[in-house]
């Protein structure tokens, strides 16, 4: 029998999108050659200890997986943890304060407007490509000051890069794995390229732009490297517009399949908030994210030694009954709603208020501007065909 799940194409790994619970909190993928957590207090355990769970994966990682990879870890925020993780962190906090991110509200509101001025004169609109694309890929480049007219590129590059993290073995290492791996790198290769550019202009002429700021940045007395730079950048703007594309999507998506919330929502504009954070628990949009033991460690009744690879699975974790009632329920009543969809401890995602307040603008201004807003029956949904991600890569509306 067909699912709704295999109808949208989501990633047939995805089996908490297909009613089914993990078995334990915690088992060991032997095919894979990695720990994967699916509780949500094991989860929350992990990603609030980085001492023993680090966030410097690339060191369990063989090094022939590696191969030309080096390059980007310098400066990387992803990988780092504890002090070095902290002072590279603090030199962007400025940009995501509570008042500087609501100062942009007007700018989202008015490029969300000029988003959908180039689809109101027909009856329809793809809601990926013409608005939740979009959107935070502009706001995103306009705060790092690189020209947003570029999207396309970083589409293909973000993409890229996305493909680089599904599923693989440390077990059985296929030439076809390596071969993605090393294509995939490519590509990230020219948005650091890219990017490098941008860094090299603005050592000599400095703007009022983020990554002018990370130029002339100082931690412990010493300016950033170019690599340290380019790779900070790098995960600024793949990172701060892919989560806000799928939180996005989703929260249309959410609300297209259950109409009756989707006239509640219309009808008293105050949910929508809570109707955004029980579509980021209902359909997180990174599925999973790495650590590595630092030491050997019990969890969820299993030891897991020291140097494995783990992966918590953050969308199943969202979905623990011990943690949420009816979990496979969309309920954005739900509350308290602590999900951990941006994460959680010393990495949450330090974008999470410009996220919310995008799809938050984004949101009331679809509502006002169309109020027949709904899906195309003859053109379903589509999900990423991707593990690592939950998200629609196509959703057709017509108003």
């Amino acid at each position: 029998m067909t699912s709704v799940a295999d109808t949208w194409g989501i990633h047939e790994a995805q089996f908490w999108l297909r009613g089914q619970a993990p078995e334990a909190p915690v088992r060991y993928d032997a095919q894979a050659g990695i720990w994967c957590v699916y509780g949500y207090r094991e989860v929350q355990h992990v990603l609030a200890n980085p001492a023993t769970f680090s966030s410097n994966t690339q060191r369990v990682v063989p090094q022939d997986m590696l191969d030309g990879m080096d390059e980007f870890s310098e400066g990387n925020l992803i990988q780092l943890d504890a002090l070095e993780h902290k002072k590279l962190r603090g030199l962007i906090s400025h940009a995501f304060t509570p008042k500087v991110v609501a100062d942009m509200e007007p700018r989202i509101a008015e490029l969300t407007h000029e988003l959908l001025d180039a689809v109101a004169d027909g009856d329809r609109m793809e809601l990926v490509n013409d608005l939740a694309y979009p959107l935070p890929v502009i706001v995103i480049a306009e705060l790092l000051g690189v020209p947003a007219s570029d999207r396309d590129k970083f589409r293909e590059w973000g993409t890229a890069l996305m493909e680089s993290t599904q599923e693989f073995s440390f077990v059985e290492r296929s030439e076809t794995q390596r071969k993605r791996l090393q294509d995939a790198m490519q590509q990230v290769a020219k948005l650091g390229d890219y990017l490098r550019e941008h860094v090299e202009d603005r050592r000599r002429n400095p703007r009022e732009d983020l990554i002018s700021k990370l130029v002339q940045a100082e931690v412990d007395g010493e300016r950033l490297s170019d690599n340290e730079v380019v790779n900070f950048s790098n995960v600024l703007l793949i990172a701060g517009h892919i989560t806000t594309t799928m939180l996005l999507g989703n929260s249309i998506l959410c609300l297209d399949t259950h109409p009756e919330w989707l006239g509640r929502v219309r009808a008293d504009r105050s949910l929508i908030p809570a109707a955004i954070e029980e579509a980021l628990r209902y359909y997180s949009p990174f599925a999973g994210t790495a650590r590595a033991t630092t030491t050997e460690v019990e969890l969820g009744g299993e030891r897991i030694p020291a140097d494995s690879l783990v992966v918590t699975f953050l969308g199943v974790a969202n979905r623990d009954p011990k943690q949420f009632t009816d979990p496979d329920t969309f309920d954005p009543t739900r509350d308290p709603n602590p999900h951990l969809a941006f994460g959680r401890g010393a990495h949450f995602c330090i974008g999470a208020p410009l996220a919310r307040l995008e799809g938050r603008v984004a949101l009331n201004i679809l509502l006002d501007r169309f109020p027949n807003l709904r899906s195309d029956p003859d053109r379903p949904p589509r999900f990423l065909p991707s593990l690592s991600m939950t998200g629609v890569r196509e959703l057709p509306l017509l108003f």
